[in-house]
């Protein structure tokens, strides 16, 4: 199965369906990552908070998968992001992932309190036209982050990762991208179990109608929505499942009614908000 590829700012390609390895232990990392590259996944997503990177460069390392078929990505912690910081931080993770270089470096959080965001996106800058990162983007951030940081250094993110399930979409962080070119990137696409979203009877009309589970018709969703969607689990009957999701597609009322299910008042977050992070 050849999973569609999104073209980023940066002229690169990105597989649009990756493997996420949030809150993976160290010690099952390289099996999760192993099943998930033997189930077709070419797009791993780390960080160094994961504090995983090196089972992921593990698994990478044994695969035997050429180096331009994967696309890698990991990110840079908060309390990394001043001085030259950045530089360490970066060449620390491709030790542990045993790889030359990223196709994908992010800033993790922009914790404005700290102040040092900007000073982040700068060297991140540095840290791509040195080679170490084939693209660069951000995660978390805001339309007033992303002004700050444009603004200051004339140079658009590729991609903002952000939290986006069906009942938080964040309109207006969407609306910043599609104006300059940002691609998005789901994380915790499936809502991390904290609400009944494979109960709600949009999401198990869609399912039922394509012989689907709930989980597969939201991650759906997701791809027709044209963002990048990194489902995690460590389990291989779902691992595989979850990348089971290009034989079928929503229909337009499908997408409408559970592009429905955001309140669109923000109180269907789940993760931590921008602002409240330190």
């Amino acid at each position: 199965m050849t999973v569609p590829t999104v073209k980023l700012n940066s002229g690169y390609d990105i597989p649009q369906l990756g493997f996420g390895v949030f809150l993976v232990p160290a010690d099952e990392a390289e099996k999760a990552v192993t099943e998930a590259l033997e189930a077709g996944y070419r797009h791993i997503d780390t960080a160094a908070i994961y504090r995983n990177e090196e089972g992921v460069g593990a698994a990478i390392a044994k695969s035997g998968i050429a180096r331009d078929e994967l696309f890698i990505t990991t990110k840079l912690w908060n309390d990394r992001q001043a001085g030259e910081e950045p530089h360490a931080a970066i060449r620390e993770s491709l030790d542990k992932l045993q790889l030359d270089y990223v196709d994908l470096y992010l800033t993790h959080w922009p914790v404005p309190d700290k102040g040092t965001y900007s000073n982040a996106w700068q060297k991140l800058i540095e840290i791509r036209d040195a080679g170490l990162s084939r693209s660069i983007g951000v995660s978390n951030h805001l339309p007033e982050h992303l002004d700050q940081i444009v603004k200051d250094t004339g140079v658009v993110p590729a991609v903002n990762q952000i939290e986006l399930h069906p009942a938080y979409q964040q309109q207006n962080v969407l609306d910043w991208a599609a104006e300059h070119g940002t691609k998005i990137e789901s994380w915790g696409p499936l809502g991390q179990g904290k609400y009944p979203l494979f109960e709600n009877p949009a999401v198990v009309a869609a399912a039922e109608a394509h012989g689907k589970s709930p989980a597969q018709a939201v991650i759906r969703w997701h791809l027709q929505r044209g963002f990048i969607v990194f489902p995690k689990s460590v389990k291989r009957e779902r691992i595989e499942q979850n990348f089971d999701v290009f034989d079928f597609e929503l229909t337009a009322e499908e997408v409408a009614a559970i592009d429905a299910l955001d309140p669109q008042d923000g109180s269907g977050r789940v993760g931590s908000h921008p602002l409240e992070l330190k």
